[in-house]
């Protein structure tokens, strides 16, 4: 994984919650995790990581907070930490 990808997984697990972080880049986080990516219908994507399963709708430019909390309770329930990926 490298340095960008880094740098948004931790701003995904960062205090407070970041409203600024760009909806493609955590795509390509995920897919760097080894996820399963899948664009659906409706403006939705579907992500398989480590035998789970969500979904979530995809934003135009920037997550909403309330998406970015999802997006880091998802990766926890796929035990992905940001500390095991320093920057």
């Amino acid at each position: 994984m490298n340095h960008h990808h880094r740098k948004t997984l931790h701003a995904l697990f960062a205090h407070p919650v970041s409203a600024n972080i760009d909806f493609d880049k955590v795509v390509h986080v995920f897919e760097e995790l080894g996820a399963e990516v899948e664009n659906r219908s409706g403006n939705r994507i579907n992500i398989r990581l480590n035998g789970h399963s969500a979904s979530f709708g995809h934003a135009q430019h920037s997550l909403p907070k309330d998406e970015v909390v999802q997006l880091r309770k998802f990766l926890e329930m796929c035990g992905v930490r940001a500390a095991d990926y320093p920057l």
